[in-house]
């Protein structure tokens, strides 16, 4: 059975985020993944978790599905702060890569969890038109090269990246989260059913 753990990187911030778009798509994800066959299991950071506990949590997932709304362009701190707690630990990654007695060894190469897959999904209050776009303010940059920092993390520690999933303009007022969430669907059936 493949085994996925979904990890809710929602920050709870009052009249503004306060957590119900992000909880659908973790509902809509369990649901997929159940009715797929998958082992799930969950962690809400904001809720608290022990550091060893998500520790044995990555050794044991196939895959990771990343759920976190998009605060300044990036993840919310409370996410990082989990990243930087549960990363650091000395079971993701054997070293940066490096090698004194071996220079073909490159920076970065040194993580333990290469049979492992992840995907992100982004809610953003920005509209899609913003990514490959010169003009607009990522400079052109696609929604994968704004989130860099995210894939980085995950590729040091050896993971490869599936499709990036995002919903856009989520403060606009005009939301079909039925729509938004069956293109959410046909991502994790692509990434996750292949």
């Amino acid at each position: 059975m493949k085994k996925v753990l979904i990890l809710n990187g929602h920050q709870y911030y009052d009249v503004v985020a306060k957590g119900e778009l992000t909880n659908h798509y973790v509902d809509c994800a369990n649901k997929f993944f159940e009715e797929n066959g998958f082992e799930v299991r969950q962690t809400h950071i904001e809720k608290g978790y022990t550091i060893q506990e998500e520790i044995e949590k990555f050794k044991w997932a196939d895959y990771i599905l990343f759920q976190y709304p998009v605060y300044w362009m990036g993840l919310p701190w409370i996410a990082k702060k989990y990243i930087d707690e549960t990363f650091t630990q000395g079971v993701h990654y054997e070293s940066d890569g490096r090698s004194r007695s071996d220079a073909s060894k490159l920076y970065g190469s040194g993580g333990l969890m290469k049979d492992k897959k992840y995907m992100l999904s982004l809610t953003y209050n920005c509209p899609a038109s913003a990514f490959d776009n010169k003009n607009s303010l990522f400079d052109g940059l696609s929604l994968d090269e704004a989130h860099v920092a995210v894939h980085k993390t995950f590729k040091f520690c050896g993971l490869k990246p599936l499709e990036t999933y995002a919903v856009h303009d989520i403060f606009k007022g005009d939301l079909n989260l039925d729509l938004e969430l069956e293109k959410f669907k046909s991502v994790l059936a692509k990434n996750f059913k292949g």
